[in-house]
């Protein structure tokens, strides 16, 4: 199976600063990485796509947010002010640090590329593509936070029922945060389920993602959180997908797979507190893949995150080579430490599954 790669030099922009977490080198990174160890060949290709325009951006966004981002991050990549109440539409994680790259550009880029996979897709070019770059799940209509602009997340799902009529999209979201953002878009909607594997929130930003919350009106257990225990490893994941993601998304026959998430759930991410190896991120893709059966394997894949430069290339590739099936090894860079050669929440991880169950039993068939 050939898989879509979307990506393209400019991607390097979707950068905060010197010194800020989230620096755009990550994706000429991955890119060569990726050059390295699997020929593209009849493995896959590379695709570049378009900026989104105004019209797309207003598919997710408020006008007065648009705007005030363009403008606000344009002056800062200049070097210069610009007035205007920032808090009002971005949180200070947002806040770039001395000269940022075209910031409000390149996230611009990511939704393009968004847009580019759904129609390759949905136009028979190919069943699966990767969007690198992609993911920005924090980010709301009128607000951005997270180190996200735009939600790529939401504007795919949005675009994939407006433009292609798809009534039952599945967002599976494994990034070591909660898609706060994306949940919010999608809170009352029946159209989009939305399972988000992520750190217990008690502990961990954005502080939302708990199992109770499972969404409004017609959207009621439409909205899944599944709040992992802190050190959650292999097989905590695992157990989650064989217990909850795989009979749900059965039993609600996607048309189409949005998944999102990076390598954030790495035991030694440095920003989060989740238990995952790298070999636990091929299994993630593998799952996705198996899942994709009940939609013509239609799958994008968006993966942005992770904080430790070491680890990010590994699982990356992990998530993509189980995804597309790439007969390739992905060993552990720096080892496994001993205290996660063995789940350390793999108990714990099963009272949060019971209490999913009981939360959404009576929506689901499959979990009475």
């Amino acid at each position: 199976m050939v898989l879509a790669i979307l990506y393209r030099e400019e991607l390097k922009e979707y950068d905060f600063g010197p010194g800020h977490s989230f620096l755009g080198d990550r994706y000429l990174l991955f890119y060569n990485f990726l050059k390295e160890h699997i020929p593209e060949n009849d493995n896959y290709r590379i695709i570049e796509a378009d900026w989104a325009g105004e019209e797309d951006l207003l598919l997710i966004c408020k006008e007065d947010y648009i705007t005030f981002t363009r403008e606000y991050y344009r002056a800062s990549n200049m070097g210069l002010s610009y007035p205007g109440l920032f808090h009002r539409f971005h949180s200070g994680d947002n806040l770039p640090v001395g000269r940022p790259g075209k910031l409000e550009e390149a996230a611009r880029l990511v939704v393009g590329q968004a847009k580019k996979a759904c129609d390759l897709i949905q136009g028979g070019e190919y069943k699966k593509a990767v969007c690198l770059g992609g993911g920005l799940h924090h980010a709301k209509p009128s607000y951005g936070e997270g180190f996200c602009l735009y939600n790529d997340v939401a504007f795919s799902a949005r675009y994939l029922g407006q433009k292609y009529g798809l009534q039952r999209i599945l967002i599976l979201d494994t990034d070591a945060h909660a898609g706060n953002g994306t949940s919010e878009y999608f809170y009352e909607d029946a159209s989009v389920l939305l399972v988000d594997l992520h750190q217990d929130p008690r502990f961990l930003y954005p502080g939302t993602g708990f199992a109770h919350q499972i969404g409004s009106g017609d959207g009621r257990g439409f909205n899944i959180n599944i709040p992992m225990p802190v050190y959650a490893g292999y097989d905590s994941y695992k157990l989650v997908f064989k217990e909850l993601v795989q009979p749900i998304a059965d039993e609600f026959k996607p048309q189409f797979i949005i998944r999102n998430g990076g390598s954030d759930p790495h035991f030694s991410d440095g920003l989060t507190n989740l238990g995952l190896p790298v070999e636990g991120f091929k299994m993630i893709g593998e799952k996705v893949r198996e899942m994709s059966g009940s939609c013509e394997g239609k799958v994008i894949d968006l993966i942005a995150s992770g904080y430790n430069r070491e680890i990010l290339p590994y699982a990356w590739l992990a998530l993509l080579s189980g995804l597309a099936g790439f007969e390739t090894s992905v060993e552990e860079p720096e080892g496994l430490p001993q205290r996660f050669r063995q789940d350390p929440s793999f108990a714990e991880t099963g009272l949060v599954i019971k209490e999913v169950k009981r939360n959404l039993k009576d929506y689901w068939r499959c979990l009475r």
